[in-house]
């Protein structure tokens, strides 16, 4: 017996939307009241190709009735801006490739003689992390961003007007003050809300690696808890390579989870990011970690205690 197709078209696409419910960025209405979200990634007059995350469902266009953009008006309505970072919550989940376009221009080049890393706007003013090790031992800082222009394209621009605000070299950490060259506003990311992060769920990152401008890398958590010196990091397959390090490590609702900080690279698909939850603690506390050019060992430095002798009494206390 022939099945008739077009019949069984919008049950199954009301199944999809019940069992797969992540809200992008495109809307389809389908004939019976269904309706699909996903993001079209192709048409042509007969046919239309939806990303709904997991894959893409070729539908035909004699069962669309109507397509339009999603908004959500609780986005900018749950932002949390009373932090130096910005949160917020019940953001809508899209494919990497639609967040990709929505949070890339956050994602800076950080440059100093020596090096170069990657880092992320986290508020309009300026205020960007990345990691220590990308400025250790600098003060010539330059960053490179891609500020977004009326025609939606990206214009490359190098600052030097960069201030270092705090540096915390245990958890390999730096906050960045960078002045916008027209004196207006940058984009930013959204720091994880609450950490969720789930072994197996999609990230995808964005940096630099080996000075390739704005490179992205798709995987998966490997593991959410891996520890070294007494902290714990992200294991993700997502590449992350030189020039990656201080960059942002994306869920799908455009959270950023961690910062890349290493790789092994000796091994395939070893890779690590800072869990947000360190970078939260680093900036409530940044006065404690307070960068200052004249004092190089302050407070956010500490050096090692002097050696004991065998009596247990240090040697450098011993009066002679």
């Amino acid at each position: 017996m022939r099945t008739n197709r077009s019949y069984l078209l919008p049950l199954i696409l009301v199944a999809l939307v019940v069992c797969n419910p992540i809200a992008l960025s495109d809307v389809i209405q389908l004939r019976g009241g269904a309706e699909l979200h996903g993001e079209i990634v192709k048409r042509s007059a007969t046919n239309l190709w939806v990303d709904i995350g997991d894959s893409i469902i070729k539908i035909s266009a004699t069962e669309v009735v109507k397509v339009y953009q999603e908004h959500s008006d609780n986005e900018e309505q749950s932002l949390d801006t009373s932090k130096l970072y910005r949160t917020s919550i019940d953001l809508p989940e899209r494919s990497a490739k639609a967040q990709a376009s929505l949070v890339g221009a956050s994602v800076i080049k950080v440059s100093t003689p020596r090096a170069s890393g990657s880092g992320v706007f986290l508020n309009e003013e300026g205020y960007a992390v990345t990691n220590a090790h990308v400025i250790q031992g600098e003060t010539d800082i330059r960053v490179t961003v891609w500020i977004p222009q009326p025609d939606k394209t990206l214009k490359r621009t190098t600052i030097e007007d960069v201030v270092i605000i705090a540096v915390n070299n245990h958890l390999d950490l730096a906050l960045l003050l960078i002045s916008h060259p027209d004196e207006t506003n940058f984009d930013y990311s959204v720091l994880e809300y609450d950490e969720s992060i789930q072994v197996g769920q999609s990230v995808f990152a964005i940096g630099n690696p080996l000075g390739l401008e704005r490179t992205m890398s798709k995987g998966v958590i490997s593991t959410k808890q891996r520890s070294f010196d007494g902290l714990t990091y992200i294991q993700t397959d997502a590449a992350i390579n030189p020039g990656n390090s201080g960059g942002p490590l994306f869920n799908n609702k455009g959270e950023v989870i961690g910062i890349t900080n290493m790789g092994i690279t000796a091994a395939e698909s070893l890779n690590f990011a800072i869990p947000t939850r360190y970078v939260k603690d680093f900036i409530r506390n940044r006065e404690a970690f307070a960068y200052d050019a004249k004092n190089p060992n302050s407070g956010h430095i500490y050096h090692s205690p002097p050696t004991r002798s065998e009596e247990g009494t240090s040697k450098e206390l011993t009066s002679e």
